[in-house]
């Protein structure tokens, strides 16, 4: 029986369900790269489903049978592609199966910070009542800039468009946008918004596209949330900007290294919002995920 290894503990059973004709071995909840290559020695697996960790050319030299990495997401930057390419395997991905739950975060967060949701609600278990010194933001009437208009910037730009934003986004790869979605260059979008949202994958191009350089050019107040991939800000950037009020808030829910340790200067920053990478992390997207992930291996397979 083939093998496929999940790089973590456990897949959802509806994926197990379409997967019963394959052996499934599990890596466990936090894999180093020397874990996950001894696996590939000792299975030798047809297939890799990708939740936590790398996929990196020394797992594929790993794994000979090996025809197809399947992202358990949409992000496919933890994956080494070129190598994968250069030996044939083929990278697949669940686009789209996250969408709603990670744009949901992305609405929270952004929310959170015009809000001040987190630190009223600190001041209030605190026993303070700030009804006379405090105001938040009305979003209504405001713009966002989205960068990046795939399933999950579409989808957040619908509630937006619902609280009565203005959005405008940018996405060279967007085709047949909804009418509520003005596109724009990021140029446009550093002077315009009032709230700054990515959700684009990251690339070698974009790595850092939020950094001193182009905070200065936005809007002094700016939020800036973000629930795609850690790299696309320069975190110094982002904190100097925080510290000095060019950005009024940040929610964010991925980091340059993830997990994050203790002692990063974000924790503990008044108007930072942090989760820990759960976007995507509801009971639905996890079944809509792992069947996603099952059925793109599965197809891969088929066509031998």
């Amino acid at each position: 029986m083939s093998t496929v290894l999940v790089t973590a503990a456990d897949l959802a059973p509806q994926a197990l369900d379409l997967l019963k004709n394959l052996e499934v071995v599990y890596a466990g909840k936090t894999p180093t790269e020397e874990d996950l290559v001894a696996l590939c020695k000792r299975h030798d697996p047809v297939a890799i489903i990708v939740r936590y960790g790398k996929v990196t050319a020394e797992m594929m030299d790993a794994a000979p049978s090996l025809k197809v990495i399947s992202k358990h997401g949409s992000g496919t930057d933890t994956i080494d592609k070129v190598a994968a390419k250069a030996r044939g395997i083929e990278v697949v991905a669940a686009v789209g199966a996250n969408a709603a739950a990670v744009a949901e975060q992305a609405l929270a967060l952004m929310l959170a910070c015009a809000k001040s949701v987190v630190s009223l609600d600190a001041r209030m278990h605190a026993g303070h009542w700030d009804k006379a010194t405090h105001k938040s933001l009305e979003l209504g009437g405001r713009t966002v800039g989205l960068v990046g208009l795939g399933a999950i910037g579409q989808r957040f730009a619908r509630m937006a468009d619902g609280i009565g934003m203005r959005v405008i986004g940018f996405d060279p790869f967007a085709k047949n946008l909804p009418d509520y979605i003005q596109t724009a260059d990021l140029a446009t979008i550093w002077r315009e918004a009032d709230v700054i949202s990515l959700h684009c994958p990251l690339t070698d191009e974009n790595r850092g596209m939020l950094n001193a350089d182009t905070l200065a050019q936005c809007k002094r107040g700016v939020i800036v949330v973000n629930t795609a991939r850690g790299g696309l800000i320069d975190e110094a950037a982002l904190l100097a900007a925080v510290r000095s009020g060019q950005v009024a808030s940040a929610g964010l829910d991925s980091f340059a290294v993830e997990p994050m340790t203790a002692g990063h200067p974000f924790q503990g920053q008044e108007r930072i919002v942090l989760s820990p990478h759960i976007g995507g992390v509801t009971s639905d997207a996890y079944v809509n995920m792992g069947v996603a992930a099952a059925k793109n291996l599965l197809a891969v397979l088929a066509r031998g």
